[in-house]
């Protein structure tokens, strides 16, 4: 059976929303407690077998890749004084997994297809390939990729889409999914932020997790090509997932668990909250804490 083995990231935005603290790193390196944002995605793809990492990301991204190489001197302190598990931390976070960057030209357009296009000469012809957004988590007892990925078995691997219901208030900040008639998970078109009354239920919106394969960097290289630009002026993926579904059939997974974005400080702050509620260590007396305030 053919195994997917790849994950791309996207990480090559400016996170001007989070200005001035995204001025000299990147947004997906803040963190969510103690680990930065872009760490537990690694995690949830290498927990679903994932073995090779690809960052697209942009100049001035240094941290996030040294964030995942060694650095001697901090290892070196670490064994010499004994915390062998604050050790073990951080060389976790380079051996999980092979990690390959690649940068996004700043000639290309704005747009969550658009990284891409960066990796096209890095996906085998035929081969199928995580695609994931740098902001999204997800909160579940299996991994979203994981769930992602057996889906994929299942549907003869045919590409997946990520999606959880929304209130039909918040579908013009996501791309919103249309199945086929008398189907509950075959995809047929999407509209991208659409205005809440021009849409019916299920309001079944997209986030920052696919299965893609080589055919779908292809149509994007060649809406590109042609300056086929979508809404706003973008490389939406949607519009090549679209053009895909026309004549493939493209499926979506309700996602288990509790899809969490980072793209705005609100929702940063919720996320931090709600991933340390969770932790072993400091849940309890934060839970406490939270109840004490003078809401």
């Amino acid at each position: 059976m053919p195994k997917i083995t790849k994950a791309v990231i996207a990480v090559a935005g400016y996170g001007t929303r989070f200005l001035p603290a995204t001025k000299n790193q990147p947004k997906e390196m803040l963190p969510i407690v103690d680990k930065p944002i872009i760490q537990y995605l690694v995690e949830e793809a290498v927990a679903s077998g994932i073995k090779d990492i690809i960052f697209v990301t942009r100049f001035g991204e240094s941290a996030l890749e040294d964030h995942f190489d060694t650095n001697f001197e901090l290892e070196a302190m670490l064994l010499r004084t004994g915390k062998k598990e604050l050790l073990s931390h951080v060389q976790k976070t380079y051996r999980m997994a092979n990690f390959i960057f690649t940068r996004q030209g700043r000639h290309l357009p704005y747009g969550n297809g658009t990284p891409l296009l960066c990796v096209k000469n890095l996906i085998l012809p035929g081969e199928s390939f995580v695609y994931m957004f740098g902001d999204d988590m997800v909160k579940s007892d299996m991994p979203c990729v994981k769930q992602l990925v057996d889906k994929w078995q299942k549907k003869n691997h045919s590409p997946i889409i990520a999606v959880q219901e929304v209130p039909k208030k918040e579908v013009n900040r996501y791309g919103i999914i249309n199945l086929k008639p008398k189907s509950s998970d075959q995809m047929r078109s999407a509209i991208e932020k659409p205005d809440p009354k021009d849409i019916k239920p299920p309001y079944l919106a997209q986030f920052g997790r696919f299965i893609l394969n080589d055919k779908i960097i292809n149509i994007v290289d060649e809406f590109y090509k042609k300056e086929k630009l979508g809404k706003g002026n973008e490389l939406w993926l949607i519009d090549a997932i679209i053009q895909y579904a026309k004549t493939n059939p493209v499926y979506i997974k309700k996602i288990q668990g509790k899809w969490l974005t980072t793209g705005d400080p609100l929702r940063f702050m919720q996320t931090a909250v709600e991933f340390a509620l969770d932790r072993d260590d400091i849940g309890k007396d934060f839970r406490q804490y939270l109840k004490g305030l003078k809401l």
